[in-house]
């Protein structure tokens, strides 16, 4: 192979000294013929092979034999650099031509290290992204091996991808997304239009770096790689190489590429472009966090989905942990935080459950944008009350936490830290839901015993069919009852049309029905507080957050585990569903799973469940209530959030208290905000300066006439000078506004807002910005959705989780 380059080379002699007058037009005048044959005996000399240099002089002078006669001078050496003579420019020849650098012939050959990059969707256009260093170190290795690659998979992105590397394919593991290709990259080019580099495929980039190798090692630029019959790449030196693209209309008379073509600039190495690389992520995680998304498929303003929206919380979050937990990471004391994204809107709406095509049948016709948009976003709110799709939704946000939950611990089997929840909109409800009808194992074993000698519906339900069916003498058909797999539980939801099925006459039918209503009505009148015994000013005093709990048949072991928490009922409400509905909380009755661990805390994003207990019949909760499985609960919000409510007045009705104010994750308080302090401060100032002075003015008309100078007194001379009380004063008036600050907030700190928070404070507000301030209306949808990208939100919950593994927040200046 060396000997056909160096043969080229010097059949490309004739072809650079043709070429000089070009050069020297491009750079100044003229040279004189001496300094082009100084010229070319120079290139001729800096020929150097990296390997088998004699083989390449033989082949040399074999070829130098048939061409033209050449002089001493222009016959092909190889001389060591240190030898190497620097030709002396010529009197005649152009101060613009002594400026060309002709370090690149002094280069070595440096083979490119590959970075490895990903392609994704961006504004549904392919960008192509670079992995960490740490990721694309890892994939070199494996690609390095001399493995099989089809065999190969390397987890990525902190375990949240995998790549399988025969396929060049990214793969997800936490959720469903179409795989990505994965590539192999050390070229790149980027057109006019383009906004960042493109990756050139493997096979095309291995032909450049061929060639660029051969460019460089024998000094032979200009040199042109096809791609197709009018599509080239052109290496003119290591620091110009450009791509040609064909335009739509070619032009016979062009005579050069750039004339009749779109140029692109290509580069060599990442090292050579501008690109973003993400940090490595800690490979220690600390916490694991699930976050569900509230009403509809998008979850901002961008219509971007769950996925994407738990990715830039979780960006946001590995920033803030080296700003402000820099000291713990640094010490490795901590790693980072998992957030992983649960979405329940697309099984909900999938062709399971058919609900999208039912709904469409009976959408109009107009307004057709308006009205899908209300069919997959606000209908959700209705399908959380329906009996049958509130089940769906339920299971399917407790399922897919559970499988991620099991996925997490198979891929991280040494993890040890807790989990937490976070839920945005009508997520936070379903989660409320949830938690609150969790069961503490610990305490129903240790009281099951119990639970079951005191209670009459359990005593109701050890009842046996057989047994049933001798108590109303139709002991005959218990055979047939019992062929079809109907047990008690099941007699109980069969119909009549049921009943008249499986052949039972009409006579029986009834005595079964009625049977059944009357133990569904005892189950109530004895599992539940009867409304007629008391008043409705009495349920109104009493009402507190027990109704939450939408399982029909409580159990004493609920009850004395919510002793605290009694059922608004009114007497004006006569008739409930009870198959349906719980006991006056509007709220239907399903069958809550258990989750497969228990929350640390639980995290509620511009939520509704304030209102929705509210509207459920709930008019207080208890201050001594708290989750069976959880131990934590943060209310947060924005002030123009129209969605949000407050939970902290249901706990402590007759308390004013403001929220907590979170702190802005750079230390302050927003500056509009520090300026309405000072204004109010201002104000304060001067409205007991005012009054001092009224009062002063007035005790100086109602004082008697003295004279000039009065005798001294003993009164006077106990009364102190005036400069004294002016400064008294004044310490008065300073006392008075730093109370209304800073004593407030301390005060507001120590109130102890019931045990659903551990007895700390439950809502906090985020600052509004200072261009939100101007109109609350206008930016009141942003508000509810600007919890994805708050570094202040994401701030707080790293704040929770290490302050509870004793990690301190860093103050940053």
């Amino acid at each position: 192979m060396m000997s056909d380059l160096c043969s080229h080379v010097v059949e490309s002699d004739y072809a650079v000294s043709q070429d000089y007058d070009c050069i020297a037009q491009a750079t100044g005048p003229v040279a004189s013929n001496h300094d082009k044959d100084e010229r070319t005996e120079l290139t001729q000399k800096s020929i150097q092979a990296e390997d088998k240099q004699t083989d390449c002089l033989l082949e040399t002078e074999s070829v130098s034999e048939h061409s033209v006669p050449q002089t001493a001078t222009e016959q092909l050496t190889v001389m060591p650099p240190h030898e190497q003579v620097e030709p002396s420019p010529s009197s005649s020849s152009s101060s613009s031509f002594e400026i060309v650098d002709m370090d690149p012939l002094k280069q070595l050959y440096e083979p490119v290290y590959p970075h490895w990059f990903y392609c994704r969707k961006l504004d549904s256009r392919d960008t192509w992204v670079p992995f960490s260093r740490g990721d694309s170190q890892k994939l070199e290795e494996a690609f390095l091996s001399g493995q099989d690659p089809n065999k190969i998979v390397v987890a990525t992105d902190g375990g949240r991808f995998d790549v399988y590397l025969g396929q060049r394919m990214r793969f997800p593991v936490y959720w469903e997304q179409a795989a990505t290709e994965v590539r192999r990259c050390s070229w790149f080019y980027k057109g006019d239009k383009d906004s960042r580099y493109i990756p050139y495929t493997e096979d095309f980039s291995e032909r450049l770096e061929e060639a660029y190798m051969i460019a460089l090692t024998l000094n032979e630029w200009k040199m042109r790689i096809e791609l197709s019959s009018s599509e080239m790449v052109i290496l003119h030196n290591p620091k110009l190489m450009v791509h040609y693209q064909p335009l739509g209309i070619s032009d016979e008379w062009a005579s050069s590429p750039a004339e009749n073509s779109r140029q692109r600039t290509v580069k060599r190495a990442i090292e050579s472009i501008s690109v973003e690389i993400p940090p490595d992520e800690p490979s220690q995680i600390d916490h694991l966090m699930f976050m569900i998304h509230g009403i509809g498929p998008a979850c901002d303003l961008r219509f971007r989905s769950i996925i994407h929206c738990v990715n830039d919380f979780r960006s946001a979050s590995l920033n803030l942990l080296q700003t402000h937990f820099k000291k713990a990471q640094g010490e490795l004391k901590i790693g980072r935080v998992e957030f992983l994204p649960v979405n329940w809107h697309s099984v909900l709406h999938g062709d399971a459950t058919g609900v999208d095509k039912d709904i469409q049948r009976i959408t109009l016709p107009s307004i057709g944008r308006l009205r899908n948009f209300t069919n997959e976003t606000l209908l959700d709110l209705f399908f959380y009350n329906s009996p049958t799709y509130c089940q769906t939704i339920v299971d399917t946000v407790a399922s897919e936490m559970n499988q991620l939950y099991v996925i997490f611990q198979q891929r991280n089997p040494e993890f040890q830290g807790g989990v937490s929840v976070v839920g945005h909109s009508l997520g936070s409800l379903i989660l409320f839901d949830l938690l609150t009808n969790q069961k503490d194992s610990s305490k129903s074993d240790n009281r099951s015993e119990k639970a079951k000698s005191r209670n009459p519906c359990t005593e109701e339900a050890i009842q046996t069919l057989p047994e049933v069916l001798q108590e109303l003498g139709l002991s005959e058909y218990s055979n047939v009852l019992q062929k079809e797999k109907v047990d008690l539980e099941a007699l109980r939801l069969c119909t009549e049309l049921d009943l008249k099925e499986l052949g039972v006459p009409l006579g029986p039918r009834k005595k079964i029905l009625s049977f059944v209503k009357s133990k569904k009505n005892r189950k109530v009148n004895t599992c539940t507080v009867n409304p007629v015994q008391h008043s409705a000013q009495e349920y109104e005093e009493n009402a507190t957050l027990d109704s939450v709990q939408l399982t029909i048949s409580q159990t004493t072991e609920e009850k004395e585990d919510r002793d605290l928490l009694q059922p608004l009922l009114s007497s004006s409400v006569s008739t409930v569903d009870y198959e349906y509905f719980d006991v006056g909380i509007g709220q239907v009755s399903i069958n809550y799973p258990r989750l497969l661990f228990k929350p640390d805390a639980f995290f509620a994003f511009g939520s509704p469940i304030g209102m929705f207990l509210t509207v459920r019949g709930l008019k207080r909760i208890d201050p001594n209530y708290s989750f069976p499985t959880c131990k934590s609960f943060f209310n947060i919000y924005h002030p123009f959030d129209p969605v949000a409510y407050r939970i902290e007045p249901m706990i402590l009705p007759d308390t004013e208290i403001e929220p907590m104010l979170i702190p802005h994750h750079k230390g302050r308080k927003r500056m509009h905000l520090e300026l309405k302090e000072s204004l109010t401060r201002m104000s304060a100032d001067i409205k007991n300066n005012v009054l001092g002075s009224l009062r002063n003015a007035w005790q100086s008309f109602t004082r008697f006439q003295i004279p000039a100078l009065p005798p001294q007194t003993d009164c006077d001379a106990t009364m102190p000078p005036q400069p004294e009380l002016e400064k008294e004063r004044k310490a008065e008036v300073r006392r008075v506004v730093e109370d209304t600050v800073s004593t407030k907030e301390k005060e507001e700190m120590d109130i102890k807002v019931g045990m659903l928070n551990g007895g700390r404070r439950i809502d906090y507000v985020l600052q509004e910005k200072p261009i939100e301030s101007f109109n609350e209306y206008l930016f009141a949808l942003q508000s509810h959705l600007c919890y994805w990208e708050s570094e202040d939100t994401a701030l707080l919950l790293l704040k929770e989780i290490y302050q509870n593994l004793g990690i301190i927040l860093e103050h940053v200046q």
